[in-house]
């Protein structure tokens, strides 16, 4: 929110939600000295509705990703991911389902959080059919062949940051996936940011002591796109990197895209080619904006996964989380 848009918005942004409050007859349910929730692009306020039932009033800044992500709540309806309760589109505003904010997946032992996550990830792959939602989301095939023209020429105009060989691994994936993903009959709705923190409980499911499931959890910021389920996998390997054991730390990130991707009945190889493509792609945008940290939690990723984990690299536990890398 550093340009000019992005401080425009927040001055209007008082009156935005004075105005959602007033039209969707809502009170604000914060308690006394708490701030409502924020993130990157949005706020979220904890409210009550008219009959007194508890939601979540989520208001954007108006870029693509927001625009779209009512489309993909309206059509998931709930199952899989934060029910969408009303949606204003001028105002990016969306009401919502109220989740546990303070449980995510985050808190969930990785050997229980694969089969959560690959339960929402079965629920959340629906195939395209004659609603008018669909028409408003991109592909990922289309990402790809983007991908194949702009990697090039960001690697060497940012001084070829990293060994070619890494560039063209990625390249490949594009060249392959992007082709075989643009004819597939197989073609789903992904969530393409589905981290851990992007996985909340719904409050009381399941009860205190018993083991995670599906059930009980719903994705929320989806940044929706068409193509193969597979390109899902990737935010899963990039986060938590120091719940990998000390020694070996590649091989277990090879076994968690294995366990993750076969919990949700994907392929795994694809899953790592995927994020081979979409880290290198990371690894371009942090170099250009100078975060060393999160440039070498994309090349350590990436190279590892694609057989060659690059020299000079910190051990992947004292690389910084996604959010935190500077």
């Amino acid at each position: 929110m550093r340009d000019r848009a992005g401080r425009t918005w927040l001055d209007s942004l008082p009156g935005l939600l004075a105005d959602r409050l007033e039209q969707w007859q809502l009170d604000v349910d914060l308690a006394p000295g708490s701030l409502p929730w924020s993130g990157h692009g949005g706020i979220v306020v904890p409210v009550r509705r008219e009959d007194g039932s508890p939601a979540a009033l989520k208001i954007a800044f108006p870029q693509d990703e927001a625009r779209v992500e009512r489309h993909a709540l309206a059509l998931w309806g709930g199952h899989g991911a934060v029910a969408l309760l009303a949606s204003d589109a001028e105002s990016c505003a969306m009401l919502l389902e109220r989740l546990d904010a303070g449980r995510s997946l985050a808190d969930v032992p990785l050997d229980d959080g694969a089969v959560v996550w690959g339960g929402l990830v079965r629920q959340l792959g629906l195939a395209p059919d004659h609603r008018p939602e669909w028409r408003e989301f991109a592909h990922i095939a289309a990402r790809a062949e983007q991908w194949s023209d702009e990697l090039p020429a960001d690697w060497d105009q940012l001084g070829r940051p990293f060994p070619r060989w890494l560039l063209e691994a990625a390249l490949e994936v594009c060249q392959t996936r992007g082709t075989v993903g643009r004819r597939s009959a197989h073609d789903l709705l992904v969530h393409t940011d589905l981290h851990f923190l992007n996985v909340l409980a719904r409050p009381g499911i399941p009860p205190a002591g018993a083991v995670p499931t599906a059930a009980g959890y719903a994705a929320i910021d989806p940044q929706p796109m068409i193509g193969e389920p597979e390109f899902a996998v990737a935010p899963l390997l990039w986060n938590r990197l120091a719940d990998l054991p000390a020694s070996q730390a590649g091989a277990a990130l090879l076994r968690r895209c294995h366990d993750f991707s076969s919990a949700a009945g994907l392929d795994p190889d694809v899953a790592r080619q995927w994020c081979i493509a979409r880290e290198v792609e990371n690894a371009l945008g942090y170099a250009a904006q100078g975060r060393r940290g999160g440039l070498a939690r994309s090349l350590w990723v990436s190279s590892t996964l694609a057989g060659k984990t690059l020299d000079g690299l910190p051990d992947p536990h004292a690389l910084p989380e996604p959010g935190h890398d500077g």
